[in-house]
């Protein structure tokens, strides 16, 4: 049986509209941001899209949408901190008032969190507490597959520091598992829940709110 979804507004006040999009591949969420933003129903803009895998097809949905395309690949001789402080400089130079982690896979270090603080975004396919990191929504199939769960979920979320998927949550949808579904049927509909959350909740930290 699945529970009630839960969407959880930031009391801030601020108006921002610009943000920069880190990604690590496909892109499908950074494509559902361009196309509400486009459309309107967004009140923002994308000013770059930035990969740490150069051939993340991401790059190319931001390409096809006039939107700056970087790839910033870490070599593995760089200092990870190091590699942050010069990532939070390439996206401090298009001044964005969010930074939204989409399928960014890299966890950021305090050489880039605190240059953007309480400012950074990340998305998650799971609800608080659940399959933090990688492999999140095989890992709740599997769970599904043993008893014990029926349902999972998506969550939007600051990044504060190292903690993963751990921040301050910002909105959260329960996605139920049935009975007779198959990991790929999950996907889709975990995905489609991605792209709703993701929008809604940065058209709620976007939007002007009179003080």
């Amino acid at each position: 049986m699945g529970l009630p979804s839960v969407s959880v507004r930031l009391s801030d006040s601020r108006s921002v509209d610009r943000l920069v999009v880190l990604i690590s591949g496909y892109g499908s969420n950074l494509q559902a941001i361009l196309d509400a933003c486009a459309s309107g129903e967004l009140p923002a803009q994308v000013t770059a899209v930035i990969s740490n895998t150069p051939d993340a097809f991401g790059l190319e949905r931001a390409r096809r949408a006039h939107v700056v395309a970087i790839a910033k690949p870490k070599s593995k001789a760089q200092d990870r901190r190091t590699y942050d402080a010069e990532l939070a400089d390439l996206v401090a130079s298009y001044r964005p008032g969010w930074v939204v982690l989409a399928g960014w896979m890299r966890i950021l270090s305090a050489a880039f969190l605190d240059r953007f603080p309480k400012r950074v975004v990340n998305l998650h396919p799971a609800l608080p507490g659940t399959f933090p990191g990688t492999h999140a929504i095989e890992r709740a199939f599997a769970a599904h597959r043993r008893g014990e769960i029926d349902h999972t979920g998506v969550m939007v979320h600051l990044v504060p520091d190292e903690g993963v998927d751990a921040g301050p949550v910002l909105a959260q949808e329960v996605v139920p598992i049935h009975p007779d579904d198959t990991l790929e049927a999950l996907e889709a509909r975990i995905h489609a829940v991605e792209h709703r959350l993701l929008v809604n909740t940065l058209r709620g930290l976007c939007v002007k709110r009179e003080a």
